[in-house]
């Protein structure tokens, strides 16, 4: 663990600190009440008892389980391949998972010698969001978290202070996002994090106002695109940090320009961590963390680094520059080919999104193949002040023909994960539950 006894590692609403050494004595407290067993899924809500829990499971010599989602068919899924596991949980679930442990109210405190972990002990298994396909699981040990999270402390040179960076983030734990920026760096890094996961604007702005120091405010483009619209007015930030999906320019500019800080966009996957960062109001081209090199693949791109055993191949395909920048050029499965003619899905949703009118939306390439055999472009798009014919009438001014969504439906909101990611099944059945019913 990173830093004296007396620094603080977490704060909570009011600017309360917990110290290094009260988080030790709370760890190992809770370590001794721990079931024996191979694997725990941490359910918590509160991020400073998600700290303190992952860290007792660690130290008890047991894997912290890291799905996708946290919803009880997702949960119970989990729990159904990893059958010697239990779950840790802060809150009363209902329904309550099997083997399920809530911490104590008050948190129980145990004096003793310094937290160890092994190098190679196996920490984490983190899981795929399904955004294109089944989820699938990938394992973490200790040595690899910790020079992943040297490599991310040095992503942030600028952003972070000498003493303690205080760190609000919107995004979960339990998310390899939310993991890396709001665990690891307050455990192994010159931060400390508030116990709190805000959700809309109001809750951030009075989270960020709980910070003693100017805060880095660690999100996504879903809550800070929800964050620049409320207009609502924030302290000053030491900087903002996105990912989990693409950072249109146009927001990180007008984030900038509101908050008079920079924003940085930071570039992984639960496969590989973080390796990569931007400046995307400014560049277009990623810069590799140290030590990252990446080559391409005929079905993406392999990325090697300092944290990885071994090269990790992503769909993702990149155009490579002679100083070893890169710009993303799509994923593999986002290609398309209709009629003869070629497309990105990203660059479909991206022109989608760009349509006035337009709140959210997304473009998907069906299962089904129509009466040619063509798997056709479908939308779901949230646009209130919209109807479907106006929607397709703007992309009529940017898209070939052959791309555009047949169907495109109206719906209320995009079913977005925690991350604001999609996942493929969710976007079935939403589009689903949309289709228009022949009358009786």
């Amino acid at each position: 663990m990173h830093g004296a006894p007396s620094l603080p590692i977490a704060f909570d609403e009011g600017g309360h600190a917990i110290d290094r050494a009260a988080f030790a004595r709370h760890v190992r407290a809770l370590a001794a009440r721990l079931p024996a067993a191979r694997h725990a899924l941490n359910l918590c809500e509160d991020r400073y008892r998600y700290l303190v829990a992952f860290c007792a499971v660690a130290v008890r010599g047991q894997t912290t389980l890291m799905p996708s989602s946290r919803a009880p068919g997702v949960v119970e899924q989990v729990l159904t391949h990893y059958p010697d596991s239990y779950c840790l949980t802060d809150v009363e679930l209902s329904p309550a998972p099997p083997h399920c442990v809530r911490m104590p109210a008050e948190l129980e405190e145990l004096d003793g010698p310094p937290l160890a972990l092994d190098a190679q002990a196996l920490v984490a298994i983190g899981f795929t969001s399904g955004s294109t396909g089944q989820p699938r699981a990938y394992t973490k040990r200790w040595d690899s978290f910790r020079t992943s999270t040297a490599q991310n402390l040095a992503a942030f040179d600028g952003l972070l202070r000498e003493d303690v960076t205080h760190v609000i983030a919107t995004v979960p734990p339990q998310h390899m996002y939310g993991m890396e920026m709001s665990v690891l760096l307050p455990l192994l890094g010159p931060v400390a994090v508030h116990a709190a996961r805000p959700l809309f604007p109001a809750d951030v702005a009075r989270a960020l106002h709980d910070s003693p120091t100017p805060p880095l405010l660690i999100t996504t483009p879903v809550h800070l695109r929800a964050l620049v619209a409320s207009g609502l007015d924030l302290p000053p930030l030491a900087g903002i940090v996105s990912a989990t999906a693409p950072l249109p320019s146009e927001l990180a500019e007008q984030a900038e320009a509101r908050y008079a800080c920079e924003v940085r966009e930071v570039f992984g996957s639960t496969e590989t961590c973080v390796f990569a960062r931007r400046r995307t109001a400014r560049d277009i081209a990623w810069t590799p963390l140290p030590g990252v090199r990446l080559a391409p693949q005929p079905d993406g791109t392999a990325v090697l680094a300092p944290h990885l055993a071994e090269p990790v191949v992503l769909a993702d395909l990149m155009e490579i520059h002679a100083d070893g920048r890169f710009e993303l050029r799509g994923r593999n499965a986002d290609l398309l080919e209709i009629a003869g003619k070629r497309a990105s899905l990203g660059d479909l949703t991206r022109k989608l999104l760009a349509v006035p009118g337009v709140e959210d939306g997304v473009m998907f390439q069906l299962d089904e193949e129509d009466a040619i055999g063509v798997r056709r472009i479908a939308a779901l798009v949230v646009a209130p002040t919209l109807d479907e014919a106006a929607i397709h009438h703007a992309l009529r001014q940017q898209l070939d023909p052959v791309f555009l969504p047949r169907p495109l439906r109206r719906v209320d909101a995009l079913p977005r994960n925690e991350t604001g990611k999609l996942p493929r099944h969710a976007l079935e059945v939403l589009l689903h539950a949309h289709e228009p019913h022949a009358p009786a």
